[in-house]
């Protein structure tokens, strides 16, 4: 079989099994509303949270440090690609985050790469909640470190887990990994307990912040800050590409996690940094979120998670809203029909979620009215395949 069979006999088994995907183009911002192939659709898929993605401030952050530092960063980090709109950046979000250090990345994906297999390897134990998002099971993979998965949420066999560790590794390093906002289920992790574990047994602690972050918390700083247990998490990860509306990663803990990073992380290292008109947005964003203007699209946007979670008859512990449909070609069904009334909400199915799993993931942001929040429900009780 020569490459392009290969690749059409893969492409056909894929649509067999109802899992192809094709790119969706827009012809404008992100927004509660957004134009695609000539159509206005009503947007309850984006994760701009706070409707930052299109705000003006970023945009003028992004053009005025466009006009002033070029397009590009022209190298690594570590080489010459540093700009001082990354250090600004950096600073502001260990000021946000109340950590002593932050360190940007150009995406979580390159995040979790870099930080998992620095801190642990062969030899070492990882262990992570079943519905981690795969940038942290992959970066648990690359690290060679022994691997266990605990059942969503399971503290006790999250401990179980921890005991093992304890007893046939007793020198091993060993790291939890957990999001704080799952991005499937929307629903959060019991956080205060898992560090209550993770200390008890001597184990570091990962948290993903990347659907909390802007969401949860006092001015948005997440379910660790809304916890109050910051200061007893080693590290801390998050997205500036969702609520915060711009482009990248960062972690944040303590200065010499920082250093360490900078010195061992790999997809740090050997990535070109990202164009610092893209820092500077995402300075101007954090920026935002420590103003009242920040406060104000927060306390909107939870006023419209209650709108949507009383239309839906669900708890509202985030901005995602699973409707569980079950069969990958009842979920697709499920969003055509959405799509036909202007709204565009995309199917989730294997393997981003379990089988048998497949959902409408539907996200309500600070930028939609209460009308439009309204007209989905009605749209979505219309669908036979939902048990709403």
């Amino acid at each position: 079989m020569n490459f392009d069979q290969f690749l059409t006999s893969e492409l056909e088994r894929i649509q067999n099994a109802g899992l192809r995907r094709s790119l969706r183009v827009l012809d404008s911002p992100q927004g509660p509303e957004v134009s695609c192939d000539g159509r206005l659709l009503a947007n309850f898929s984006s994760n701009d949270y706070l409707g930052l993605a299109a705000h003006p401030s970023l945009r003028k952050a992004a053009h005025d440090a466009l006009e002033e530092a070029g397009a590009g960063a022209g190298a690594s980090r570590l080489i010459c690609g540093t700009h001082w709109h990354h250090q600004r950046l950096e600073e502001a979000l260990a000021r946000f985050k109340q950590t002593e250090a932050a360190l940007s990345f150009s995406s979580g994906y390159s995040a979790a790469l870099g930080t998992i297999p620095a801190l642990a390897g062969k030899g070492d134990v990882i262990i992570l909640d079943k519905l981690c998002h795969a940038c942290l099971v992959d970066g648990a993979r690359l690290s060679g470190a022994s691997m266990r998965v605990f059942p969503h949420n399971r503290l006790e066999k999250l401990e179980s887990h921890l005991r093992w560790a304890a007893e046939t590794r007793p020198t091993a390093r060993v790291l939890v990994l957990v999001e704080s906002v799952y991005s499937m289920d929307g629903d959060r992790a019991p956080l205060l307990e898992i560090v209550q574990l993770k200390d008890r047994f001597g184990a570091w602690l990962l948290v993903d912040e990347a659907h909390g972050i802007g969401v949860v918390g006092k001015h948005g700083r997440g379910l660790a800050d809304e916890s109050g247990v910051s200061d007893r998490i080693e590290v801390q990860m998050g997205t500036l590409g969702k609520a915060l509306g711009s482009s990248g990663a960062y972690i944040c803990g303590t200065a010499a996690l920082r250093d360490y990073l900078t010195n061992r992380a790999r997809s740090f290292i050997f990535s070109t940094a990202p164009p610092p008109h893209c820092a500077a947005a995402s300075c101007a964003a954090v920026e935002l979120l420590e103003s009242d203007e920040g406060g104000g699209l927060m306390r909107k946007l939870k006023e419209n998670m209650a709108t949507l979670a009383s239309g839906l008859l669900a708890p509202a512990q985030s901005a995602i809203f699973p409707v569980i449909v079950g069969g990958e070609e009842l979920a697709m069904n499920a969003s055509r029909t959405l799509l036909a009334e202007n709204f565009l909400v995309p199917a989730i199915r294997y393997p981003t979620v379990a089988r048998g799993s497949a959902r409408l993931r539907i996200t309500v942001t600070a930028a939609h009215h209460r009308e439009m929040i309204e007209r989905l429900v009605t749209a979505v009780r219309k669908i036979p395949a939902t048990t709403l």
